[in-house]
């Protein structure tokens, strides 16, 4: 019997001093990343995502 997953809730907590969690660099950035740049590199890369998904 399949199993229908119709509400998938994903939380995070970001704190600036990076004291908890793990750090995953992000590609291109260096130490001086603004949020606005990673919000922005994020929406790229989802647009692409999308992009690619849409072509098949």
């Amino acid at each position: 019997m399949p199993v229908e997953i119709r509400e998938l809730v994903i939380r995070a907590t970001v704190t600036e001093d990076g004291a908890t969690g793990n750090k995953t660099p992000v590609a291109g950035s260096g130490d001086s990343t603004s949020p606005e740049q990673i919000v922005k590199l994020c929406v790229d890369r989802i647009l692409e995502i999308l992009k690619e998904k849409n072509g098949r």
